[in-house]
């Protein structure tokens, strides 16, 4: 597979197994710089694992797996974090610390990640509190927050750092129909203002259909079918056909 600067993740043959259970089998994509790539299939299928193994919080049994220029799978600590810069990571639960402000938690990886001066870090915070319609509430416990605030506050503290690179694992989960499209909103925006390259698991065919550029469909640890919305729709898979159906 080609690695050149136009190719932000690529992943080669790549297996995951935990026990004698196979999540991912032979799995080979490649999402290019600037583009946005949505990953359907129903539960259990290997989504949220192909995340985590992008930012190498697991590691594969077999494959290979670039983040840009950089194969992934053998790097040390030092060369993982030095990637992870170049990405952000929304989680599903938003995985904010309940016991700091959400000032705190996005003030947090500029502090320890940068050399940026107090005044800078509160800059950039500010600012990107405001990109997310919370600029009022930064002084609010994580605790207070309502389900779309807290996702709102995840999605600005995993773009303080200025990610290239954007994953987001269901993103729109919980919400409802109108507070989902305003997080999709905001992942387009970045997308559209900064070239940032999104990977966006979801189960919400409508919000990945505003999103993606590209699908990736999943089923029982396979990738089943890959490409644009028309191109799933047609393709000769029934699983791929539904899931990216809209009346699905």
């Amino acid at each position: 597979m080609n690695h050149d600067n136009r190719t932000a993740v690529s992943f080669e043959d790549v297996s995951k197994s935990f026990g004698a259970k196979k999540v991912l089998s032979d799995v080979s994509f490649q999402v290019a710089a600037g583009e946005a790539l949505c990953i359907l299939g129903r539960s259990g299928t290997g989504k949220s694992v192909t995340l985590k193994l992008m930012i190498a919080l697991l590691k594969p049994d077999s494959g290979k797996i670039w983040i840009e220029q950089d194969e992934i799978t053998h790097l040390r600590e030092e060369g993982l974090s030095r990637v992870r810069r170049k990405m952000g990571f929304l989680f599903q639960d938003a995985a904010l610390f309940d016991s700091i402000t959400v000032y705190e938690n996005l003030a947090l990886p500029l502090i320890r990640l940068t050399k940026k001066p107090q005044d800078e870090a509160d800059f950039i915070v500010d600012k990107v509190l405001r990109q997310v319609g919370l600029a009022a509430d930064k002084k609010t416990m994580p605790s207070e927050l309502s389900g779309g605030m807290r996702k709102r506050a995840g999605l600005a503290r995993a773009l303080v750092l200025e990610p290239q690179i954007l994953l987001a694992d269901e993103p729109s989960s919980g919400l409802d129909r109108i507070t989902a499209s305003e997080i999709d909103e905001l992942l387009l925006q970045q997308k559209a203002e900064r070239q940032t390259t999104l990977i966006v698991v979801t189960h919400d065919v409508h919000g990945a259909r505003r999103i993606g550029d590209r699908f990736a469909v999943f089923d029982h640890g396979h990738l089943i079918s890959e490409g644009t919305a028309a191109e799933v729709e047609h393709s000769n898979n029934n699983i791929a056909r539904e899931l990216i159906s809209l009346t699905y």
